[in-house]
């Protein structure tokens, strides 16, 4: 009866715990549905409010839903104006080009600023900053640096142009020769020149700063009309900004916003699960514990926890990876070398298996992130200690396999040899009768007489029926 109730107990805490699993989402958006700082509704006056928005840090799958969703929910309060506060390294091409389709495509203006002072809108920054209806800085910020870093080198340092002819043909020389690295520069170079030449702003810096990856301060990007103007803050940027008209879809827009109600709005709770399941370190761990449950529970099948939490944690990694750009021989590197490592455990090659499995294992992390755009690399740190925990653990599960096969059989009739039981009642002349052995009543035969509540052992099994012997 206490297994029985025990195991009831362990179906039932499996139960519950599926079913936080699945309801997590839910209790969190009913928990925190998402920020918002104001009041989507016109002010007293019949000023519309001005909607804004805070990217700090890389770009990627997460920054570009955050900003479609921003956008939608400008319109749907009828704002006058976006303001996307801005403060980024850079990030991925997919996801900037993204951002760009829904800034062009919103009836709602966007002003990009950045801000605060030490921030910067570097690589694909710079290219949201050029898309923007309105260009804006705070004094102490800077932009540029926007060749694709995954492609190619970082050309000349920052506002050196080429001094004359000869230094003209050395530059040159040191381009890349690959016709494919060439062919991608010319695409940034384009869409660049495209967007400068849709806001009016200097085409010329635009292009220096995807082929030589040069770099400008808040003053002097003002100053070649690479941005609009420089404000102190929000406040500051609404008071230069009002009176303009802009050009959207729809047609013209002129803005009121000094003054204006200001509404910020911040990631919910979705955005900020798909802004840390997408970063790649946490993607790297949730593809390797999906690993890693599906084989304990391989080797141990029935306890269902590591099962369910590896197969949850393997979907949430692919997931993560259809979103990045990933090198699909890495990952297949990466299988390779925990094959490798767990053949080692199994079949012992004197090492040869064990270490080309590490060396496959390392070779396929470094690889894994098809990118250096900044964030969105593996740091070395997370690599080799994730191939230190999967040496060890997979020495641990493999050890406990072994062991387990060393044990003896509880299933079968292997099991009820030796078995202790006790008779039920008087054997009969025959020397039949029945006994009960692992809490189950069994037919038996004996050797000679027994009497009931006498311990006997079983020795042989003969379908339904047990030879036994008294002890």
């Amino acid at each position: 009866m206490k297994a029985a109730r025990l195991k009831k107990a362990a179906r039932l805490g499996r139960r519950l715990f599926l079913l936080l699993l699945l309801c997590a989402p839910l209790l969190a958006a009913v928990i925190e549905p998402g920020m918002v700082t104001g009041d989507d509704r016109e002010t007293a006056a019949g000023v519309p409010p001005v909607v804004v928005l805070t990217v700090d840090g890389a770009i990627g799958p997460a920054t570009a839903d955050y900003i479609r969703q921003g956008l939608h929910r400008a319109e749907v309060a009828d704002a006058q104006l976006v303001v996307l506060r801005m403060d980024t390294p850079g990030g991925l091409d997919t996801a900037m080009r993204e951002i760009i389709k829904d800034i062009l495509a919103s009836p709602v203006p966007v002003a990009t600023y950045v801000h605060p002072s030490g921030a910067r809108a570097a690589s694909a920054g710079t290219y949201i900053l050029y898309a923007s209806h309105i260009a804006a800085m705070t004094p102490g910020t800077n932009l540029g640096a926007a060749t694709p870093v995954a492609i190619g080198g970082p050309g000349e340092a920052p506002g050196e142009p080429p001094e004359d002819e000869d230094r003209e043909e050395e530059r040159a020389e040191e381009e890349p020769a690959d016709a494919l690295t060439r062919k991608q520069i010319e695409d940034a170079t384009a869409y660049i020149r495209g967007l400068a030449q849709l806001r009016d702003r200097n085409v010329e810096w635009a292009e220096k700063a995807v082929r030589e990856a040069v770099s400008l301060s808040a003053s002097e990007a003002a100053e070649i009309n690479v941005v609009d103007l420089v404000a102190e803050d929000i406040r500051d940027l609404l008071a230069q900004v009002d009176g303009r008209t802009l050009a959207v879809p729809l047609g013209e827009v002129t803005l009121a916003t000094e003054g204006a109600e200001l509404i910020a709005i911040d990631p919910d709770w979705r955005n900020r699960f798909l802004s840390t399941i997408t970063n790649p370190s946490v993607a790297y761990i949730l593809m390797l514990l999906g690993i890693y449950g599906l084989l304990l529970e391989f080797y141990n099948p029935g306890f269902m926890i590591p099962g369910v939490t590896g197969a949850i944690s393997l979907l949430l990694a692919l997931y993560a990876f259809h979103l990045l750009p990933i090198s699909y021989v890495g990952m297949g590197l990466i299988l390779l070398g925990v094959g490798f490592m767990t053949a080692e455990m199994m079949m012992p090659s004197f090492g040869i298996l064990g270490m080309g499995g590490a060396v496959a294992f390392i070779i396929g992390s470094v690889m894994l992130m098809d990118t250096t755009a900044p964030g969105f690399t593996l740091p070395w740190p997370l690599i080799i200690g994730v191939t230190v925990v999967t040496v060890l653990f997979l020495a641990a599960v493999v050890g406990m396999a072994l062991k387990a096969r060393k044990r003896p059989v509880v299933a079968g009739n292997e099991h009820m040899l030796e078995a202790v039981g006790e008779a039920l009642s008087d054997f009969d002349e025959q020397h039949r009768g029945w006994i009960r052995v692992h809490g189950e009543s069994w037919r038996a035969q004996a050797q000679g007489p027994v009497a009931k509540g006498q311990k006997v052992k079983v020795t042989g099994v003969r379908g339904l029926e047990l030879d036994v012997e008294t002890i």
